[in-house]
């Protein structure tokens, strides 16, 4: 297993890594080194989950060895004296399993002590089928680190009456067969974990946990066994929600927060997961419905009183009863607001909800009591519903209503102050109504009471309360960083935007701004509802099934527009002839058609249907309709033959008169006024086209998910043409957009792409192993949720090229892809344990990318520049050994500057054969070995650099010569960003005369800034003649 030493961090990669992949190790490395924030973008298929588990960990291991249980992570992991002694935590009332009294435990459990100091690494994603995946890909590492996955009673839960509940109801009936002792699956945990102190030390995920309790007839309770691993562990997995949100995190007492990191994989949407988690909704039926259960109480407390005689304040009717017309006077003061607009609603600022409350008598100091009464309310329930039922949980799920108004208090009066007040917004609207509204009919009141956050960085906050050590935002989507920063109210000082992996033949990207009649198209709400538009969209689509062959995904802005769309194309043909076949039947003579469910509890039947649909030979291939935001754009894996094209028919803009919506807008504008000239704020209309921009990556990336896949991407609206909206797409998908004026140019190009790759893919398929294209999630990459079925028509490809399919031989075959040398390959050498240099760096795969040349480094400090800084040089394969500062910087890997005489030295003396004697080896001590045989190599690749410095001598002034050495040197200190860089070069050799300087630099370019490069010659070039 290959092994990389970043920033003086070995870690151990299970494949060999790409240039990408080992630059987004760096940066988690030096976010966690330095204790400093980062948000990095690494598109889908770069393997990013990867590696940020192999770089983290390998940081982690660094301290010490993992906690005691199993074996350790590549050269020892089995640390001696870590393991918690579980039975004696689990003493007294802890063994109840009772979380409010595990709260009152005063201080942190004794388990904590356990880490020794140790950081803890807490790994968050937004659902549990995406942790499921990251634990998958944890399996593949030969990391072994302790670990514990978080999971919901929902999903945990093995009780024969409490799991047949769900949300709070189950929660809540957990929490009193727990303290009661009457729940035979928790009361066997404390002497399973005392007898099972090795537990965690493999992957496993919840399924794992729920086959062990289900194992014995009483086994043990899987979701207090996760909640006991989590007391001592080097890393735990846990969804979005056990983090942000305050009451979740609360339970989570044994981290020690100051000594911890925060990694958020899948990240694009966690801005607004924050700021939902930060507000609240109350819905009419909802307080309805509370009002309801006070009034039960009542009715159980003066039974309870008069059967038993007892005078426990906590059955005292009275409290309840003060409740209740707390309740019943929110309501009445809500319904009483005037309303002057129903589009506009109510509207107030954000602190005027503690005026509004306090005529109600609620203050920080009664909202307290209110609290203790509503948590005795949620027991008295239990127990009433029990005693009814004569089981030991309630039997129905209609229970807890009141623990929603806990929630809000907690969320109004959070930390006793009223200064995050100014980030909200106090609304009041008519509540949208059925005909058979059992309010409407009762003549009551039918108005939503909300107050909404609109600053996500209050939730972050928090974790700098805690004092976290770094905070890690990582995803596929994450542009524009820069509004995302603001956003969450946090510095990022740790950025990266990575390029793909694939190459400019894999992707075909373009913006198609009219139909096949030439009628623009363009989904605004201006035009969306015309018949022109509707038929040209339906008609290209119509054409673009016919070119694409396998899967093809169409993506509308909304479900209205699908729906509209779809319902026009069923009754309308080319020209209105009742002659001709309608838009939709042409399409379904061409694939056959799947459409997103709006219910998500029917989208595992359609994804189920687009598989088969994609495996019929009766037409060529399946289309799937579906909606930006929704279930096919979030998550789901599309690769090969899934889907070899996406088409964008529009921006997914919100609605603007949205409340919500519209005050947000408002709210940004204003924070926009109010801030000083120096600070960059984001205004009201950047973040609504960023929200769309983001959701429409989303889409896009459900294509190319694989080093070896390809696709096409359209845009079907000409408002993508505008600079403005490109800036806001993924970074590397940029360069490859082109924009086209005429459909016919757009048909002859995806045409002529997809002929290519079908003349070309049977050789790719022989060259590389059927593995990469089966399941390339257990490789490169790891999608969130695989369509394991669609894999069959992958492996039947690969089978009509002759290569064996043999799943005992995969692992095995894929280690044939390091023969072949892909674009983007690692600059950085593999320290392999038993392979020699000579087999990993042959002289044909050397002379491969001889016109390759990485901008890397050598640019002297003082401003003059080496004369062999400029070599071409096959630098795809030039690996260096050591990251340590007595070899190469760790900025070498991501900055693009010409690398040095001493690396192709190193790797071509020992392509000749020699092998690396130890696991580290300095540039300086292979140059002292092998100086003289490589000596005549050097002489020759020197050539190329001296002949391009001489001539920029000759063509530019002794300043702009002295601007050119700083350009380079801002590249090598990533001090400006690799496009300013070049677009500043570029722009150098503009000056009329200097055309062959503008040409010549293109060889020292990476292949990955290639496509930007000639986009700048195109520009500049003109200027040079």
């Amino acid at each position: 297993m290959p092994v990389y030493s970043i920033r003086g961090v070995d870690v151990d990669f299970p494949f060999d890594a790409y240039d990408c992949q080992i630059t987004y190790m760096d940066r988690v490395i030096e976010s966690l080194q330095q204790g400093k924030n980062a948000l990095l973008e690494s598109p889908t298929g770069t393997g990013k989950t990867l590696c940020l588990l192999c770089a983290s960990l390998a940081w982690r291991r660094t301290f010490g060895e993992f906690l005691r249980g199993g074996r350790g992570g590549g050269r020892g992991g089995g640390g001696g004296s870590q393991q918690p002694q579980y039975g004696s935590q689990l003493s007294g009332s802890q063994q109840s399993g009772d979380p409010a009294s595990q709260q009152k435990h005063s201080g942190y459990p004794a388990s904590q002590q356990q880490h020794s100091g140790y950081p803890v690494i807490i790994y968050a994603s937004r659902t549990h089928s995406q942790l499921k995946q990251v634990i998958k890909e944890l399996k593949a590492t030969s990391y072994r680190p302790k670990m514990a996955v978080l999971g919901s009673r929902e999903q945990m839960c093995i009780h024969s009456e409490v799991s047949k509940l769900r949300g709070r109801a189950q929660n809540n009936a957990c929490h009193f067969l727990c303290k009661k002792r009457r729940c035979q699956h928790n009361n066997v945990v404390a002497e399973f974990m005392k007898n099972k102190p090795e537990l965690g030390s493999e992957p496993f995920d919840i399924e794992d946990l729920v086959k062990i309790g289900k194992g014995k007839p009483n086994g043990p309770c899987p979701y207090y066994i996760s909640r006991e691993l989590s007391k001592s562990v080097d890393i735990l997995f846990a969804p979005y929600n056990y983090l942000i949100d305050p009451g979740n995190r609360r339970s989570l007492n044994a981290i020690p927060w100051d000594n911890a990191v925060l990694l958020f994989d899948e990240a694009h949407n966690l801005e607004s997961i924050c700021a939902d988690a930060a507000s609240f909704d109350l819905l009419p039926n909802n307080l309805t419905a509370c009002i309801a259960e006070a009034h039960e109480c009542i009715k159980l407390c003066s039974a309870k009183r008069a059967i038993e005689n007892s005078s426990d304040k906590q059955f005292d009717p009275e409290n309840y009863a003060i409740l209740k017309a707390l309740l019943m006077a929110l309501e009445k003061k809500v319904g009483e607001l005037v309303i002057e607009s129903k589009e506009l609603g109510y509207t107030k600022a954000g602190s005027y909800i503690y005026d509004f409350l306090s005529e109600l008598n609620i203050t920080s100091d009664t909202s307290k009591k209110l609290i203790e009464t509503i948590d005795c309310a949620s027991l008295l329930l239990e127990e009433g519903n029990s005693a009814e039922t004569g089981s030991g949980v309630q039997a129905k799920a209609t229970v807890s209503r009141l623990e929603s108004i806990r929630d809000i208090l907690d969320i109004i009066f959070r930390g006793g102050g009223q200064n995050h007040a100014k980030y909200y917004r106090f609304h009041v609207n008519e509540s949208q109504q059925t005909s058979g509204d059992a309010l409407k009919v009762l003549g009551k009141s039918s108005r939503t009471f909300s107050w909404w956050c609109f600053n996500p960085g209050l939730a972050m906050e928090e974790f700098l309360k805690l004092g976290v050590r770094s905070i890690i935002l990582t995803s596929g989507t994450l542009s524009p960083l820069d509004s995302l920063a603001m956003e969450l109210n946090l510095e990022f000082p740790v950025r990266l935007e990575n390029p793909h992996v694939i190459s400019s033949d894999q992707i075909w990207v373009g913006v198609v701004p009219v139909g096949p009649s030439g009628h623009a198209l363009n989904s605004s709400y201006r035009t969306r509802d015309t018949i022109q538009y509707k038929q040209d969209l339906g008609n290209a689509i119509v054409n673009f099934a016919r070119i694409v062959p396998d899967g093809l995904l169409v993506f509308f802005p909304s479900y209205f527009m699908m729906d509209k769309c779809v319902e026009f194309w069923k009754t309308r043909n080319h020209s209105n002839s009742a002659a001709e076949s309608t838009i939709w039947q042409r399409i379904c003579k061409l694939k056959q058609p799947v459409i997103e469910p709006r219910q998500s509890s029917n989208f595992p039947s359609a994804i189920e249907d687009y598989a088969a649909k994609l495996h019929d030979s009766s037409t060529s291939g399946a289309i799937f309709f579906a909606v930006c935001r929704g279930k096919v754009s979030e998550g789901l894996d599309f690769a090969d033959r899934a889907g070899r094209a996406v088409i964008v028919t529009g921006m997914p803009f919100a609605t603007p008169t949205d409340p919500k919506v519209r005050l947000k807008r408002e709210y940004l504008d204003k924070q926009g006024t109010q801030s000083n000239e120096n600070t960059k704020t984001l205004t009201g209309n950047e973040w609504y086209v960023q929200q769309a921009a983001r959701a429409v990556n989303q889409a896009v990336g459900r294509v190319i998910r694989h080093r070896h896949d390809y696709g096409a991407i359209i845009y079907c609206d000409e408002r993508f043409a505008r600079s403005d909206y490109q800036s806001q797409m993924s970074y590397w998908l940029r360069p490859y957009i082109k924009c086209y004026s005429k459909y016919g140019e757009v048909i002859q190009g995806l045409t002529r792409f997809f002929r290519d790759k079908a003349t070309s893919d049977p050789l790719k398929l022989k060259q590389t192993d059927c593995n990469d294209c089966i399941a390339p999630v257990t490789n490169k990459c790891m999608p969130q949720e695989n369509l394991s079925d669609l894999a069959v028509s992958a492996q039947s490809e690969c089978q009509q090229s002759t290569l064996s399919v043999n799943p005992t031989t995969r692992r095995i075959n894929f280690m044939k892809l390091s023969q072949i040398t892909p674009a983007n390959r690692s600059t950085l050498t593999a320290k392999h344990n038993s392979t020699s240099m000579s087999q990993l760096f042959s002289e044909d795969q050397l002379s491969h990318d001889t016109k390759v040349v990485h901008m890397a480094d050598d640019v002297a400090v003082h401003g003059h520049m080496k004369e062999h800084t400029f070599k071409s040089l096959g630098l795809k394969k030039a690996k260096l050994m050591d990251r340590s500062k007595d070899a190469v910087s760790s900025d070498d890997v991501s900055s693009k500057l010409p690398r040095n005489i001493e690396s192709s030295a190193l790797v071509r003396c020992q392509s000749e054969g020699s092998t690396p004697q130890s696991k580290k080896i300095t540039t300086e001590k292979a140059l002292g070995k092998s100086e003289a045989t490589c000596e005549k190599s050097e002489g020759q690749e020197s050539n190329s650099g001296t002949a391009f410095l001489k001539l920029a001598r000759e063509k530019l002034s002794g300043a702009e010569y002295k601007e050119f050495v700083e350009l380079m040197k801002a590249l090598k200190l990533k001090t400006m960003h690799i496009k300013d860089s070049l677009e500043a070069i570029a722009k150098l050799f503009s000056s009329p005369g200097r055309l062959p300087l503008l040409e010549g630099f293109r060889v020292f370019v990476s292949k990955n800034h290639i496509p930007l490069y000639e986009q700048l010659v195109r520009k500049y070039s003109v200027c040079s003649i």
